[in-house]
Parts: C-alpha cells; structure tokens; sequence
C-alpha cells in the first residue's frame, strides 16, 4: 500500500528528533533560533559584497576555502532538516566557481547558483534531499528549493526525494538522479518538479509518487508510481499511460523560465528574465547563453523581514521591481503590483503573511509580470484571496507578453491558524503558471488545523481565456481544490488530495452532491485540455465520507481530459471517491485502491 503522507508516521514530525546526515555539524556557528553572525556590512557571515541582501543570504566564493564554506553549510542545515514550521529562512548562493563540498537543502532553504549560465558554479559533491530526519520517510520534504548549477556527485548519484514545493531548476547533474529516500527507511517521496535541467544519466523515480519534468534532457527515465509527466523533455519515455503510468508530450506550447539572480564579475548584481518560448524541447540555455534580459539589482526595492506593505508599495508604484529577501513579512495589506514587466521575485522561500484578512499580492489586468519563489500564508481569518491577477474578467489580450507564476505556494494552516475563500485566483487572460502547491494544512503546529480552524474555499480559479499551468498541486481545500472558468485552458500535471479531515458528510456536500470535485471545469466551458491528473482521498476521521467525482466537466468535445487516475488510502476505512469523471468510472473506496482512465471526452471514458 501507498501511504499518504499524514497517515504514516502521523504526528511524528512533532517528535522527530533532528538526525543529522554525513556532514551535518550540530555545533557548528548557527544556534538553532538565530541567524549567522552579520557581516561587517551588514550582509551576512559569508561577508562582503552581497548587495544588502540580508543576514540570511549566504554568498560564497570560491576564496573561502571549501571547509569554512561546508561549515556554514552544515550550520543552517542543523537548523533547517527538521524545521518544517520555523520562521527561519535561507538562501545559500555560490558565486562562479568551483566548490568541493556537501549540501544538504533543509526545509526554507533555497540553494542557488549565480552565475550566468549552470555550468558557471560547479559543486563537486551532492546537493541532496533526504529524510532521515522523518525515519526515511520523504512525503513531508516540502519547501526547498535548488537552481542554477552543476552537480558532480563523486559516486555518480545525486539524491533529491522531494515531496511538493520543492522545485530544482537549471540545473546540470554529472551523473544519475534518484527522488526517493535513502536507507534505512527507504520510505516514499511525493511530488516534484524538475525543469530547465540536465541529467546526463537515468532518473530513477523510486518511491515517488507522482513527478513533473519540463523543457529538460535527460538520459534516461526509470519507475513508476502513479502519474508520471514529461512535458518538452528530450529523453523522456513513451506515452504509457497506465501501464506504466508515463504521460509524454513532445513540446511545451508555450513558457517562460523564472528569474534568477546573477553576478558579474565587477561584483554587481543582476536579476535575469528569460525569454518567452514556444513550441520547445529541452532547455532554454543548451546552446549557450539563454534568450533574455538583465535587470541591474539597482532597479530593485530590495525588502527585507519589517518592510510593511505601504514601504513595498511605495517602491513599486515609483517602478521599482521587487526582491524579497529571507524571512517572513507580515503584511497589513497586499502589495500592488500595477506596471507591466514588474519582477518579484523571493529568495529563501520568503514568506508574506495577511495579518487583517488581507489578500497578499494583487497584480494588474497588465503583462509581462513575474511572481515567483514565495510562500502565501493565511495569517488571519478570512483573507477574500491571497494572491490575484486580473481584476474581472477581460477582454485585453497578453499573449505576446504573458504574466507568470514560478513557485508560488499559498498555505493556510500549518505554521500559523488562518483563512482564505480562494488560495490563487486569475482573472486575466495568458498567464502562465509554473508550479504551484495550494496546501490547506492537513498537519502542523498545535492549533493551528482543523475543520473550522483553517479554512479554505477554491484552491485555483481561472476565469481567464488562454491560461497554462505546467504542475498544479492543489491540495485539502474544503470547496473545488481547481475552478476552471476561463476557455482553452491547459493544465499539464495535476495533484491533488481531498481534505483530511471532513467531520461528517453533511459538511462535505452541496446541494445533492457528495463533496467538491477535485478538477471542475466550468459548465459553459467548450475548450479545455488537462494532461497527467491524480486525486486522492484519505479522510481521517472515521466518519465513512464520500466524494461523488474527482473531475467534473462539460460533456463536450472540446473539453478533453487525459491520463487521469484517482486512489483512495483510507487503509480499512470508509468512504472513497465514487466516479472518476462525472458518472463515469468505478468506484475507489473502504480500502486501498486506484482507478486509471486514459481519457475522457464528451461523456465517453477510455480505460
């Protein structure tokens, strides 16, 4: 059986004692509550020249010596591996050269390259993600994050077993890549993303439950668990779908990369843009450097933990772009983002709260903008949404200048009691959506879940036209986790878990319907594709609930769903999901147990 991740072990993050990894240092310089000692500049421990950037943005240079370098490494990640509801938050950026070191990525901690191109920064050892910290079980190796660099593992084996909100991008790995954890508990991962990236190797997907590959190369592709996607990826398997449950789509229709941050070699800093492709394969810097445009770090409010809304608006509304630097930011009101091309951009899973039912982030009905490496948390009850884009629906055209969102990931719940009526809600038309994880808590802190406690409506609304979501994680919310309203919509990989934790069926029903759909694509709907859907129930609480349908479409042949399963992980429990589309496909219920559909168009299923 396939656990979900609360069931097995649940509660025992709680109680998890930090186990260090090979390398890991308990006494090195970092207590466990405060930052690395500043710089003289302010900047940090790793010293000078760091623009500002904080005391929780750690620059190193190769001139450092590698042991001082692995020190602090060890440092944070001695805070970090167990730390899944902290309030600290790192980024680890190494500037062009080369290291000979190990680093392994804990929770809020973002490691990144800065040079121009993923061959510019080499580390010779791993950049890892294990769990020993939970007992080798991997499904709560959430937020982390890895970008913009060469990986040479000395054995030949880099080791990333992520579950959700836990991206890797341009990324060159010298070697072969396995996403689940290692011994002693060799448990399950569940959920990633890849994108941007060389792996000169095999990925071995192990344990994993569910995977996202995007514009990569690869040398090869091995295991299965339930959805496997690949989306531009050269190298990628056969469409197999579902046995194995491999979903291929040859070319990307259209996508930007995120931002990321670079120096040069005088010392300054830049923020790069890349450029908009369409109909590609592969990365976006394989035949040397990548279509774009630099940012000078001077054109950017640089925010730090303490900025309050009206400080960052200010700045943006005098044109600045945005730089989220480390920490949380309790935010009293969202922050606008109104001129097109407008970059904000976190580093270290930067975190904005609303403290008064405050939406976080508001951007205009305008293009070109970029949202991306930020967590969105619901810090007070009620907030209408946390972040919007558009304001209405609308008529005005962005497809030669898209807006875009890069690791965006709503949470209510968790760390802190919250609410929100709609995690992400997109009014304006061509926006593109790059990995998302909307996560309505299903563990935490104590007082901080529960039915009533953090409550969430909508996941994901679209009422804009020409939407694309390439990894569309949506999980526990208590109405539709996906509202899809807009036309010729596109989803590529789709996740999601129905709520934990539904005290009784009454409380999970509208109308003469069990539950929400976990994928509802509105009824006057025409044209839509989705590629690549998983929908899992697990209710918690013994009370033998049910959901009537995972996905719930208008019968029309314009609207096409394929590669689609649902699972049930109630164990010996009650309660399950009874279709699959609308009236279609058989039931998964009291027990374990899946349920594949190879496509569904205009009422008819294909199994």
């Amino acid at each position: 059986m396939i656990p979900s991740r609360r069931a097995v072990l649940r509660g025992a993050a709680a109680a998890a004692a930090a186990v260090p990894l090979a390398g890991a240092t308990a006494g090195s310089a970092f207590a466990s509550s405060a930052a690395p000692a500043a710089g003289p500049d302010g900047s940090g421990a790793a010293g000078h020249g760091t623009a500002g950037l904080g005391p929780n943005v750690l620059v190193f240079d190769p001139s450092m010596g590698d042991a001082a370098i692995q020190a602090q490494i060890d440092a944070v990640f001695a805070v970090q591996q167990s730390n899944q509801f902290g309030t600290e938050r790192y980024a680890l950026a190494f500037k062009p050269g080369t290291y000979r070191v190990e680093v392994n990525v804990g929770f809020y901690t973002h490691v990144l390259g800065l040079g121009d191109s993923p061959e510019d920064v080499v580390i010779h050892g791993h950049v890892t993600v294990d769990a020993q910290w939970f007992g080798g079980n991997g499904t709560q190796d959430f937020w982390r994050a890895a970008e913009n660099l060469t990986i040479v593992p000395p054995d030949g084996l880099d080791r990333w077993a992520v579950a959700q909100a836990g991206p890797m991008r341009r990324v060159h790995v010298k070697g072969d890549m396995i996403l689940m954890p290692s011994p002693p508990g060799n448990g399950w991962s569940s959920g990633g993303f890849l994108a941007d990236s060389v792996v000169d190797g095999r990925i071995d997907s192990g344990s994993q439950q569910q995977w996202l590959s995007r514009n990569d190369t690869i040398g090869g592709w091995t295991g299965a668990n339930w959805n496997m996607v690949f989306v531009g990826v050269q190298g990628a398997p056969a469409t197999s779908f579902p046995t194995p449950p491999y979903t291929t789509v040859d070319r990307t229709p259209v996508v930007r990369e995120k931002p990321f941050l670079t120096v040069d070699r005088h010392g300054a800093y830049h923020v790069f843009v890349p450029a908009l492709r369409r109909d590609s394969t592969g990365t976006s810097w394989a035949g040397g450097p990548a279509a774009g445009h630099s940012v000078p770090l001077t054109a950017f409010h640089v925010a730090r933990p303490g900025d309050s809304a009206a400080s960052i608006n200010a700045a943006l509304a005098r044109g600045k772009h945005l730089l989220l630097t480390p920490g949380i930011y309790p935010l009293s009101a969202p922050l606008r983002v109104s001129r097109p091309g407008t970059v904000v951009l976190g580093l270290g899973l930067a975190t904005l709260q609303a403290v008064r039912g405050n939406s976080l982030i508001e951007v205009a009905d305008v293009g070109d903008v970029s949202v991306a490496g930020v967590i969105l948390e619901a810090a007070s009850a009620h907030s209408p949404v946390l972040l919007r884009v558009g304001d209405g629906r609308s008529r005005k055209s962005h497809a030669d200048r898209p807006t875009a969102l890069f690791d965006v990931f709503p949470r209510i719940g968790g760390a802190v009691p919250g609410g929100t009526e709609v995690s992400i809600r997109i009014d304006s038309n061509d926006v593109l959506v790059d990995h998302v994880w909307a996560w309505r808590a299903d563990h935490g802190l104590d007082g901080t879940v529960g039915w009533s406690v953090n409550p969430a409506g909508v996941g994901f609304l679209v009422n804009g036209d020409r939407v694309t979501a390439y990894g569309l994680f949506v999980e526990h919310h208590q109405n539709y986790e996906v509202l899809w309203n807009g036309e010729q919509g596109r989803t590529y990989f789709f996740q999601n878990e129905h709520p934990y934790d539904v005290p009784a069926q009454s409380a999970w029903k509208h109308g003469g319907t069990n539950g929400f759909a976990a994928y509802k694509v509105g009824d006057h709907v025409t044209r839509h594709h989705a590629w690549g859907l998983g929908s899992y129930a697990y209710f918690d609480l013994g009370a033998n609930i049910y959901t009537d349908r995972a996905y719930e479409v208008p019968d029309t042949p314009g609207v096409v769903l394929t590669s689609l399963m649902t699972v049930c992980l109630n164990g010996a429990g009650g309660g399950g999901i009874l279709h699959c589309v609308n009236d279609t496909g058989d039931p998964v219920e009291n027990g374990f147990g899946t349920y594949n559909m190879k496509a569904y168009s205009n009422g008819v299923g294909v199994v």
